[in-house]
């Protein structure tokens, strides 16, 4: 999941980074209102955490604007700020949560998984396709209760696709969900080819995946 975090004190911005990061998010930090639509307006992200002092604006502002275009990015609100009218406000203009600080980090990446579990449309902590079980926070996969061994990137691709199942899923999409910023990868590059050509040889072990679609010189899908 690709997470944006829109945080002008640079030492909580770095903290929060590291511990997502370290529980398997992809994460980029904008500091102010200006870069962090930037960001939003060129990256697919699935999730913003979104500071309301900003130094040049308010950041209801950016998630006014947010909404407007981005309506499937889940956004909680971190701010100093408690009163019952921010909070109000804030959920009145499109925010699916509210964290005070100071918080827990383990608070927040409980929330943020809620809210995206929510934006995605699916009620449980797993998938399940083909008879293949995805556990999401887990990061396994097993097939008739044997355990898969799958790389993160692997696992995050196969995580994707099966939510977007049915639909045609690009190569541009998979690398810039899997390696946020899509301005920092070569776009040119077959990695997004050659995570999919391994993940399907650890899945047509166990089944054949005829279900896993290459779409010619488009990307790739999952049917149901």
């Amino acid at each position: 999941m690709n997470i944006l975090i829109v945080e002008d004190n640079k030492e909580l911005a770095v903290e929060v980074y590291d511990f997502l990061c370290n529980v398997g998010y992809v994460c980029k930090i904008a500091h102010n209102c200006s870069d962090a639509l930037e960001e939003v307006n060129s990256n697919d992200y699935d999730a913003m955490l979104l500071d309301l002092g900003l130094p040049d604006g308010d950041g209801f502002e950016v998630l006014q604007t947010v909404r407007k275009t981005k309506s499937k990015i889940a956004v909680i609100v971190l701010t100093a700020r408690g009163e019952l009218d921010d909070r109000i406000n804030g959920l009145h203009l499109g925010a699916d949560d509210y964290l005070t600080k100071p918080f827990a980090l383990t608070e927040l990446s409980a929330r943020l998984f809620a809210v995206i579990r929510r934006i995605h449309g699916f009620t449980v902590n797993s998938l399940s396709i083909h008879g293949f079980l995805l556990q999401l926070q887990d990061y396994k996969v097993s097939y008739d209760n044997i355990p898969i061994s799958l790389t993160k990137k692997e696992f995050d691709i196969f995580q994707y696709l099966v939510l977007n199942k049915n639909r045609v899923i690009t190569r541009l999409q998979l690398t810039e969900h899997i390696w946020g910023d899509i301005l920092e990868v070569n776009s040119d590059s077959n990695f997004i080819d050659v995570h999919v050509r391994n993940l399907r040889k650890k899945l047509d072990k166990h089944t054949a995946i005829d279900w896993f679609e290459t779409v010619r010189n488009v990307g790739y899908r999952i049917n149901e």
